[in-house]
This record gives C-alpha cells, sequence and structure tokens, in this order.
C-alpha cells in the first residue's frame, strides 16, 4: 500500500465550492493569495507551454466589469436576466482571479490539451483556495464568451479566452452538500 496523505484525501473527499454570492470580507491580500497562484500553477502542463495567464480583479475592476456587462449586454441584445445574473457575479464580488487560456503555437502539443490545463488550473486554484480556508466558486457567464466583451473590457488578445473566474473571500455560511453522481451509472470497467 502506497503512503497515502490522509489529511488531502479527507480534503478531497469533503471539498465543497461556496456560492460567490455568500463570499464576502476579508479576502486574501496580495501576499496571502500569491501562494494559491503558485499552488494553481503546478497544474499539468505538457510541454510546459504554461498556456494560460492569471487577473486578478479586485473589487474596483469587479465595479468597473459589473457596469460593463450591463451596457455591453443592452448594446449586444443579451436577455435582461443574463445580464442582471452576470452584473450581479462582479457586483457582489470582492475578490477574483480570471484564469486566461492563452494557448501557444506548439507542433507538439494539441490546442485542446492547453484548454484542458487552463481548466486545471481554474480547479488547483479553486482547491488552493478552499484548502487554505477561503470560500471559493469557479464561475464563467456570458460575458466570459463575447469575444467584443473579452477584448473590450477584459483586456483579452483574439486567441484567448476565459476559463473561468476564481472568486475568493470569507465564507459568510455553509452551503448544504449536494448530490454527487452515481460512479456505477459513469464508470466502466475493461479488463481486457
Amino acid at each position: 500500500m502506497p503512503n497515502a496523505n490522509t489529511s488531502a484525501i479527507e480534503f478531497l473527499q469533503t471539498r465543497r465550492s461556496r456560492p460567490a454570492k455568500t463570499l464576502g470580507l476579508p479576502v486574501p491580500t496580495r501576499d496571502a493569495l500569491l501562494p494559491l497562484l503558485e499552488m494553481a500553477a503546478r497544474t499539468p502542463d505538457h510541454g510546459k507551454l504554461e498556456p494560460w495567464r492569471f487577473v486578478v480583479l479586485e473589487r474596483a475592476a469587479l465595479q468597473r466589469l459589473a457596469a460593463a456587462v450591463t451596457s455591453h449586454g443592452d448594446t449586444a441584445g443579451i436577455h435582461p436576466d443574463k445580464i442582471t445574473k452576470m452584473h450581479n457575479q462582479f457586483a457582489m464580488g470582492h475578490l477574483a482571479v480570471m484564469v486566461v487560456e492563452s494557448p501557444k503555437p506548439s507542433a507538439k502539443i494539441p490546442a485542446r490539451e492547453q484548454t484542458y490545463s487552463a481548466g486545471a488550473v481554474c480547479l488547483a486554484l479553486l482547491n488552493a483556495a478552499l484548502a487554505s480556508g477561503w470560500g471559493a466558486n469557479w464561475l464563467s457567464g456570458w460575458a466570459s464568451h463575447d469575444p467584443q466583451f473579452c477584448a473590450n473590457h477584459l483586456g483579452l488578445a483574439p486567441h484567448e479566452r476565459v476559463a473561468g473566474f476564481i472568486h475568493i473571500g470569507t465564507e459568510t455560511n455553509t452551503p448544504p452538500e449536494r448530490p454527487r453522481p452515481d460512479l456505477t451509472a459513469i464508470t466502466t470497467w475493461i479488463e481486457a
């Protein structure tokens, strides 16, 4: 039997994202956030391309984005309910890290694997925050998929995409456990 890290196993067996709307102050300082980013950057990265980057969105930036979502959404014809939901995600936030998928040209590493790596960074950052005692949630939303919004308001280059917004703060209430997948329905064993 391998020498198990029982603390890590217990964390992974019980980890639970916290709804972003329930995250309050305080949020990690820059000094507290840097180790979380370091942990996230240890994610699988075939070819060592680092096909992702971090953009830390502090309160004023989130407020600016909330206003931009409203004006851009109206102009783009986005349904009002979707505009409100996206607006609130930014307006209610105190700190979020935008993980940007920034693929690199590579003859060896397919773009799809670089996308997977960016997604893995999101989960690694989420878990690093949760394991460090913060509340955290991984969100996206229509604005993160809108190329014009991403270019004009998030500063993304044409080849970049938002992999996720990881909201981090102090948990104000513990959410109830939610149903988990039925492993027998989603697992296939191949013996030969």
